[in-house]
């Protein structure tokens, strides 16, 4: 299976058709202005070393290297590891919290980012499966409406952080319901809402919207990240966030609130920490959720293949510069540039 690593720089290559179209026009133009000066039979006579068809070459060679590198920085790879798995798709909706308690360092690098990765590698784990992402502090909104194509789905993760929201806080209830409305209408499908917090909820109302979730058939999965004890939420600028009375506010997991969400809403609670348990815990619930069984192809290992379009660069920029634009008086009876 072939792909590209960095796909956006593919956008580049509407250069190449543009710069044909430039040099077109200018050879139009130039073609003009030399049949003012006579006749074209006449300018050969006078111009014996003038190429008509070398200037041409150099600069087509010039145009196939200049796409040969663009294709070359969007890193092309391909699949060389293929495995087979049997594996009914899923829609899966995940809830993020980043309020600003998300930016606590509690668990390594913090809380925020440390659940991006987990989810950026639950989204590694799908195959015919559908996400979705919601985002929530003081109000929730979906980020990425629920589709398959897990590419954009890192893309809008890597984009997340606190400042999305101007309404700080935690409404936990919102996420879910908005999660809840997400979904498609799918029949003999799996559905999980897989709410990722460190459970400080300043709204109330959590426990309802859980269990109008499991009344529709949605399991609520709860990861809690961070620790009991606390810590402190860094401002970046080597400061801590502190309350009206100058004191550092310090933000603990609220593991019993998850645990009871995670519960109302038939689903389970995981503690996320600086270890890859919760990542495993989470992908063995969610193949309970599995209605049938289908085969998918997985690639995987992918080996860069930007070298050999680096080596058909190179040389098709050294045949560029190996073709002058005029005729080689020692070559004069070689004439690979011109019609029999």
């Amino acid at each position: 299976m072939f792909r590209f690593e960095n796909p956006e720089y593919l956008w580049l290559l509407v250069i190449i058709p543009l710069l044909a179209v430039v040099r077109f026009l200018s050879w139009r133009q130039r073609k003009k202005k030399l049949n003012k000066f006579g006749e074209p039979e006449l300018l050969r006579q006078l111009m014996p070393d003038i190429s008509h068809f070398r200037p041409t070459v150099k600069f087509w060679l010039m145009l196939i290297a200049l796409a040969l590198m663009i294709v070359m920085i969007a890193r092309p790879q391909m699949g060389t590891k293929v495995s087979y798995e049997k594996r009914n798709g899923i829609e899966t909706i995940i809830c993020l919290d980043i309020s600003n308690s998300m930016m606590a360092e509690d668990v390594v690098p913090s809380r925020l980012e440390k659940s991006k990765m987990l989810v950026e590698n639950l989204v590694d784990h799908f195959t015919n499966d559908k996400i979705g992402l919601v985002v929530f502090a003081g109000e929730a909104f979906v980020q990425l409406p629920i589709t398959s194509d897990y590419v954009s789905a890192k893309m809008f993760l890597q984009n997340i952080d606190p400042s999305l929201i101007a309404s700080q806080g935690t409404d936990i209830a919102q996420a879910i319901d908005v999660a809840l409305n997400s979904f498609t209408q799918q029949e003999k499908i799996g559905r999980a809402v897989i709410l990722i917090t460190d459970g400080e909820d300043h709204e109330g109302g959590a426990m309802e919207s859980a269990k109008a979730a499991k009344k529709k058939g949605v399991n609520v999965f709860i990861l809690g990240v961070g620790d009991t004890k606390g810590a402190p939420i860094p401002l970046g600028n080597g400061d801590y966030l502190k309350d009206s009375r100058g004191e550092v506010v310090m933000t603990a997991l609220n593991e019993q609130m998850c645990q009871d969400v995670a519960r109302a809403g038939n689903g389970k609670y995981i503690h996320v920490n600086n270890s890859s348990d919760a990542q495993e815990k989470l992908n063995e619930e969610l193949t309970k959720l599995q209605k049938g069984e289908t085969n998918s192809v997985i690639y995987s290992e992918y080996d860069e293949q930007f070298q050999a379009f680096g080596i058909l660069t190179l040389l098709f920029l050294i045949i560029e510069i190996c073709v002058l634009e005029s005729k080689n008086p020692m070559l004069k009876n070689i004439r690979l540039f011109k019609k029999k």
